[in-house]
């Protein structure tokens, strides 16, 4: 479903809608606020005064245009009377990402580090298998993450590969893009119009209700959210990493590992 776009011209600060004016409109419905020059330079102000007012709002404050975008963000109450289908929305998401992983292991003969994916991953970044075709998939591995498009039906999906074999993560932008993409769902028993936001205001409140939890990562200070209901996997951390390999450096005198270097990032201490 597209949303329709409300335009409303500001030549006073008097014209402003009301809080009251602007909870009331629809999800379906964006409101643009186009300042003209008489209060162009209070618009900023406004912008974060809206901000601070308008919970469950997304408020763009365009950085270059004389204007601002109202849009109201998926409910707490349309979350609650869908999880179930969030609910195996994840887990069709964790299923199809274990799934396509392994694949793509076998089809590359790669030796998986099944504690920690990301070192196996990051050597094709070095090579022209960074990008390529899986059956009807096209992949592509960057960050932390390798994407892949269905070239028939559409249906995109990032696995995540700093969380062991836990190939389910929850990314609220990619969560999103997987539920819109994915056929077998539509029609969505709720839009998700906002991909970011939407996405995080369905991760924060299916973890109030307990059917996603966080979960650590391989890598220091990083979390990531995922069903709860689910087969558990060990995840180890990265000091688990260097130590385990700095006691193999030690018995074969090789330089001091750095775990950093290995996933081609500085040093975090």
């Amino acid at each position: 479903m597209d949303r329709t776009i409300e335009i409303i011209t500001i030549n006073s600060v008097g014209q402003i809608p009301t809080i009251d004016t602007i909870r009331s409109i629809p999800r379906e419905r964006i409101l643009k606020l186009v300042f003209e020059k008489e209060v162009q330079s209070q618009r900023e102000a406004i912008g974060q005064n809206l901000k601070t007012k308008l919970v469950g709002f997304q408020v763009g404050i365009h950085t270059i245009k004389q204007e601002i975008n109202i849009a109201k963000l998926i409910t707490d109450d349309e979350i609650v009377d869908n999880q179930d289908f969030f609910e195996q929305c994840a887990k069709d998401y964790r299923q199809l990402g274990e799934e396509l992983v392994y694949k793509l292991v076998n089809r590359l003969d790669l030796n998986l580090n099944k504690d920690f994916p990301m070192e196996t991953f990051n050597e094709l970044k070095r090579d022209k298998r960074q990008i390529g075709k899986l059956e009807n998939w096209k992949y592509f591995v960057h960050g932390f993450h390798c994407g892949f498009k269905n070239n028939k039906t559409g249906q995109m999906i990032e696995v995540a590969f700093v969380f062991g074999q836990e190939f389910g993560e929850l990314d609220p932008y990619f969560f999103s893009k997987f539920i819109k993409s994915t056929p077998y769902y539509r029609p969505l028993p709720v839009e998700i119009f906002e991909d970011y936001a939407d996405g995080v205001r369905i991760n924060e409140r299916m973890l109030s209700l307990g059917r996603f939890e966080r979960i650590s990562s391989n890598v220091g200070n990083h979390y990531g959210i995922v069903v709860a209901d689910r087969q558990k996997v060990e995840i180890k951390s990265y000091l688990d990493f260097e130590k385990m390999y700095q006691e193999q450096d030690k018995k074969t005198k090789k330089p001091k590992f750095n775990f950093w270097k290995v996933l081609g990032l500085k040093n975090k201490n």
